[in-house]
């Protein structure tokens, strides 16, 4: 069949016979992201942390199990999905309850959980905070609560971990071999501590292991130092 062409040419292409009968080509599938509607599967992924803050008489156990999204794909990735915290001692047993409640709420949301972190950790207990073990301030219970949904946020890549240098960890080394010489002579029974025992409180990461070295105040924890 003849066809008349009265427009004028622009432009040419050269098509296969089989062309138009090609099916379209496929949608990738949409990405699995968290939110309150996912039911909760039969099995989920948990991890287990004990505390043992001097402000209660039992240690306490925070178990944060998590949901895998998008399975055996490129985009899997590991979600809070809720927690809970037992102890032997009911004297925080109904606050305990509703901080997990809410926390899992805040977890089947999704997005951005940094918040929640800081939330928890700027906490004050009006009778004063305490320090565990390894010289680690702590304002409250539930801001160690806190620090330990923040220590499982970066286990499973959801926040970034600040890592120091090697040289920054060689010249902290330094320092502190240096400091402890020069404070050898002392005599001090406190040496339970992870850094020296006369060590003051870090502003930045709130450890007992601050020291003044040719009059510059250093964290021999985080790297914090007054002098830059």
């Amino acid at each position: 069949m003849t066809v008349k062409i009265s427009n004028k040419i622009v432009g040419y292409r050269v098509t296969k016979a089989d062309e138009n009968n090609q099916p379209a080509p496929a949608v990738e599938s949409t990405l699995v992201k968290m939110n309150e509607y996912i039911e909760r599967p039969e099995f989920l992924l948990g991890t287990t942390y004990k505390i043992k803050p001097p402000v209660a008489e039992h240690a306490m156990y925070i178990t944060i199990n998590d949901i895998l999204l998008n399975e055996d794909t490129d985009h899997e990735s590991r979600q809070p999905y809720e927690v809970f915290i037992n102890s032997k001692s009911m004297e925080h047993f109904q606050w305990v309850i509703a901080l997990t409640r809410v926390i899992s709420a805040v977890f089947r949301k999704g997005g951005d959980l940094t918040f929640l972190v800081e939330e928890l950790r700027s906490v004050y207990d009006p009778n004063g905070g305490y320090f565990k073990k390894g010289g680690v301030f702590m304002p409250s219970l539930v801001a160690e609560i806190g620090a330990v949904i923040e220590k499982h946020l970066k286990a499973v890549g959801l926040m970034e971990s600040e890592e120091m240098s090697d040289n920054t960890k060689r010249i902290l080394a330094e320092k502190r071999a240096d400091f402890e010489a020069n404070q050898s002579k002392a005599t001090n029974d406190d040496t339970s501590g992870d850094f020296p025992p006369n060590a003051t409180t870090c502003g930045k990461c709130s450890t007992k292991a601050v020291i003044v070295m040719d009059g510059c105040a250093t964290c021999l924890n985080c790297g914090d130092s007054k002098c830059g």
